[in-house]
């Protein structure tokens, strides 16, 4: 198994039309074949000193392998995406993972 989970920083959080556009950019990578599952989400309504909430966006993808993920990774709506969407950003971080 691999999974891929990525974090974005908006360049303007308060920004609903910047919201909005992004959302929609990363669940448009929901059609990317192959994978187990897929996630988009917000910071959750958690508060303990470990939880880090400051990211505006969060995206979870599991795929069967390295094989899929790197497939996605070249796919072009994956890179449709980052054309059309790299401007919203000021950061994005993330974690790749296989099996223990």
């Amino acid at each position: 198994m691999f999974v891929h989970q990525v974090y974005f920083w908006l360049k303007n959080p308060e920004s609903k039309e910047d919201q909005a556009q992004l959302l929609k950019g990363i669940q448009s990578l929901s059609a990317i074949e192959p994978k187990i599952s897929f996630h988009v989400g917000v910071p959750a309504e958690t508060d303990r000193p470990v939880i880090d909430r400051s990211y505006s966006f969060s995206e979870l993808i599991i795929f069967d392998d390295l094989a899929g993920h790197d497939s996605y990774q070249v796919h072009p709506l994956h890179s449709q995406f980052v054309k059309e969407n790299k401007h919203l950003w000021e950061k994005v971080v993330i974690y790749d993972a296989t099996d223990a």
